[in-house]
């Protein structure tokens, strides 16, 4: 199992705006093989830098079946806008993924 996560810094009071695209995009990850789930993760805020901390979470049956989803044209469709709503970003989004260890 493959656990892939996208961390967001989002200035304060764009935090509808930022919850709205992801309520209203149009998915197609239950399309892809592999994919297990996905959550939307609302963080703590950061008052000194001015962000609240986002993080987008999706669980893959394999490493691979992510990989696959990243070079699809649903994966290009899926972030073809990312840059044309009313959120503003502190930086860019940060990337973790993380293998699960069976058994532990």
């Amino acid at each position: 199992m493959y656990i892939a996560m996208n961390r967001f810094k989002i200035q304060n009071g764009s935090e509808d705006a930022f919850e709205d695209v992801w309520k209203n995009r149009d998915s197609s990850l239950s399309e892809m093989k592999g994919f297990k789930e996905f959550h939307l993760l609302r963080g703590p805020v950061n008052e000194a830098e001015g962000y609240t901390l986002f993080a987008s979470h999706t669980v893959w049956a394999s490493h691979e079946d992510f990989v696959a989803w990243t070079k699809s044209e649903n994966f290009r469709a899926a972030h073809r806008n990312g840059g044309s709503s009313k959120v503003h970003y502190l930086g860019h989004p940060q990337f973790e993924g993380f293998s699960v260890v069976e058994g532990a």
